[in-house]
């Protein structure tokens, strides 16, 4: 048996997940496998009260299956828990015993706040929320947990009965969905809300979601805008894009619905449910936007195995973006010092500009972003290791951005050599105008950072920048010869003057 390895099996009321992972030195891990089942566990329990020999069948096939994909890879750990439908159902225990027993571990049944809990350690593993006010929940086939939070500190944590299994037999009961029945739901979801939830004074901007509706949203958004990110993961959802699809989707037949770009095909008959619930959760906190967590329940349970067997320390020290471009960097091997010097010269010429041609905060941090990642291509070969940049961060998994971000990232590092963005560059004509204007002026900016440290060495130790008129004057402060880091610079302000349509003009102190 392999130590570092471990196995996390959630068994809920739509679907059986597992997810297989190997540790690493770091306190991360690497997914070996992930695969979910849709059994159904919950099908006509809130009419019988118990669950169906036929989806128990199913479920014991699932976990079958499972057991023998943790078996041949070796597993050191496993942790099972059992979510809703078994706490719900009058053979849930019948039913637990004889999963255990086929699948060679105990299976737990968790509570629900447990549940909210479990989505929280993931969410905090991947969203950079400090001292923002926020809510985090999983909307799963028979449940709904809510964990309300400050930063890093939790404030609440609820489990309230609207899973989207539950919600479709107790309201939908035809199908496309009468507007009657679906007004019905939302009222029971209203309802339901305001007695059992405290939202506190303050509304919340942001909520962060998981779950099989959640993660359907995202991709429906994406698909909806014809954009193709690399992940779903950290994706950025509109309430209104929400309120589009929630009414797109109830008009459609289910063969109509199953056939929606981005929608599974298995979630068609329950997704309408769903998405009245996470409408509706958002209009009670006043949230305008949803993040999409790829990971939830079953990736929480994964961090809290690891800690249980000494993998990762309990409870660490939340990480920052900065943390975890560093130690992307240092995966690739690229020259620190370098990519940390072309970010400080970069961040001191976005300074100056930023206020004249109102650039905003979050370009900012993007622009640090690329510039201490802009050389990770060479990880793979020096020849194009622009465009090997480009690939590698689009792909990383980066703390703290969204799956925009990372696309912008790696497409302002991809320019910071070589051509400039042309119409045959696929990848940036598939940006919108406002993102396409963004990465021609941070990229702009970087390559110019980049030609100002040529030899690699900080000669040029810092710059002062000033704007004024059609003018972009650079002033480089440094104790040495920089004619080399002028003639590199001067080679690369291209990009820049093309973008903010002025003239650079380099001068040595």
């Amino acid at each position: 048996m392999n130590t570092k390895r471990l196995a996390a099996m959630d068994i809920g009321t739509n679907s059986i997940r597992c997810i297989i992972v190997e540790a690493d030195h770091k306190g991360g891990y690497k997914v070996l496998d992930d695969e979910k089942s849709t059994v159904r566990l919950g099908e006509q329990l809130a009419l019988t009260g118990a669950i169906s020999p036929q989806a128990a069948d199913r479920a014991h096939a699932a976990v079958s299956h499972f057991r023998k994909l943790i078996a041949g890879l070796k597993v050191g750990a496993v942790e099972a828990i059992a979510t809703s439908a078994m706490r719900r159902a009058s053979n849930g225990q019948e039913l637990l015993d004889s999963l255990s027993a086929e699948f060679g571990h105990e299976i737990r049944v968790i509570s629900g706040v447990q549940e909210a809990e479990l989505a929280m350690v993931s969410a905090q593993r991947h969203f950079d929320m400090e001292y923002k006010r926020y809510a985090v929940f999983d909307l799963g086939g028979g449940s709904l947990e809510i964990t309300t939070a400050l930063g890093n500190h939790i404030e609440e944590c609820y489990s309230l009965d609207l899973g989207a299994v539950v919600m479709t037999e107790q309201f939908l009961k035809h199908d496309p969905a009468r507007a009657g029945d679906l007004e019905k739901l939302q009222c029971h979801v209203r309802s339901q809300l305001k007695k059992l939830v405290n939202r506190g004074k303050t509304q919340l901007h942001t909520l962060i979601g998981s779950g099989g509706t959640t993660t359907a949203i995202g991709s429906m958004a994406m698909s909806a805008l014809g954009r193709s990110y690399a992940s779903i993961h950290g994706y950025e959802v509109l309430r209104s894009e929400v309120v589009h699809l929630l009414a797109m989707l109830t008009r459609k037949t289910l063969p109509e619905r199953r056939l929606v770009p981005g929608l599974n095909a298995d979630r068609a008959d329950i997704i309408v449910a769903g998405i009245a619930v996470i409408e509706e959760l958002m209009r009670f906190f006043g949230a305008n936007q949803l993040l999409v967590n790829e990971r939830g329940i079953r990736e929480g349970l994964i961090i809290r195995a690891m800690e249980k067997h000494g993998l990762i320390p309990a409870a660490p020290a939340p990480r920052t973006w900065r943390e975890s471009a560093l130690d992307f960097v240092r995966s690739c091997h690229v020259d620190e010092p370098h990519a940390l010097h072309v970010a400080r010269l970069a961040l001191s010429a976005f300074d100056a500009l930023s206020a004249p041609f109102n650039l905003k905060k979050s370009d900012r941090k993007m622009l640090e972003a690329a510039a201490i990642l802009h050389d990770v291509g060479y990880f793979i070969a020096y020849s194009s290791h622009h465009k090997h940049s480009y690939h590698l961060i689009r792909h990383a998994e980066l703390f703290g951005f969204t799956p925009r971000e990372r696309e912008l990232i790696a497409q302002i590092a991809r320019y910071h050599r070589k051509s400039l963005p042309k119409r045959k560059h696929e990848t940036f004509q598939a940006l919108n105008d406002a993102d396409r204007e963004r990465v021609e002026r941070l990229g702009g900016i970087l390559r110019l950072a980049d030609g100002l440290d040529r030899r690699r060495s900080s000669t040029v130790q810092s710059v002062s920048c000033a704007f004024g008129g059609t003018l972009f004057t650079v002033r480089l402060e440094g104790s040495e010869d920089m004619s080399v880091e002028i003639f590199g610079a001067t080679a690369k302000k291209d990009l820049l003057e093309k973008a903010f349509g002025v003239r650079v003009v380099l001068a040595a102190s």
